[in-house]
């Protein structure tokens, strides 16, 4: 299957296509990880990406799209994929219809992950992360053993900048306003299912496994 799940941070997005990759059998590909792959394979892609990113800017339409097509084209993603974090904008989604078109394929569907702001506000204002070896951990879905220390290394934890109330509504509102042109494009193909983010991890993924049957 060729699946493409898309909503804002916090929405769950990631746990959600792993649980599909597991029960479709196709590998999530996460826009994220390809770029941050292709810069450490050094590719010309992966060179441009890192000096958009190191400036902290946007990566633009061509670049990533780009590099999704290099990855895509690899031999674990000949029976499908779950695309995740990408398309962000129309010309991307077009682009990813052209890449598909001349392959002979075309998307089976696009899951919309649909969470209210309030929501995505807590989930994201209660993350923190490990300054030694990464993991996440959350003050209310995973709580941290001991506070403040990681429950894997035990390595001191901290909350990223973005993630602190007073920016997120901001960064919430431009972000949903810049994924409605997209929600819109799928609408109009006729590939988007809106899927509601809230509830128990098993009982979303049990509406997404329902708008794939």
């Amino acid at each position: 299957m060729r699946i493409v799940m898309i909503g804002p941070p916090g929405a769950g997005k990631g746990t959600q296509a792993k649980l599909l990759q597991e029960r479709v059998g196709v590998p999530q590909v996460s826009t994220g990880d390809m770029l941050r792959d292709a810069q450490r394979r050094g590719t010309t892609l992966g060179k441009q990406t890192e000096e958009f990113m190191l400036k902290g800017s946007l990566v633009p339409d061509a670049i990533v799209i780009g590099v999704v097509e290099e990855r895509l084209a690899e031999g674990d993603c000949a029976d499908g994929f779950i695309l995740d974090g990408f398309p962000r904008t129309v010309e991307q989604a077009r682009a990813l219809d052209e890449q598909l078109r001349r392959r002979g394929e075309s998307l089976d569907a696009v899951l919309s992950i649909t969470v209210p702001e309030k929501e995505l506000v807590r989930r994201l204002s209660g993350r923190m992360m490990c300054r030694s070896c990464g993991a996440p951990h959350h003050r209310d879905f995973d709580r941290p053993a001991t506070p403040g220390r990681c429950n894997r290394c035990g390595g001191e934890l901290y909350q990223r900048e973005d993630d602190r109330e007073d920016r997120i509504a901001l960064r919430m509102a431009q972000q949903i306003g810049d994924m409605a042109p997209v929600i819109a494009y799928y609408r109009a193909t006729g590939v988007l299912h809106e899927i509601p983010g809230v509830g128990p991890r098993d009982e979303v993924f049990g509406r997404l496994a329902a708008a794939l049957a």
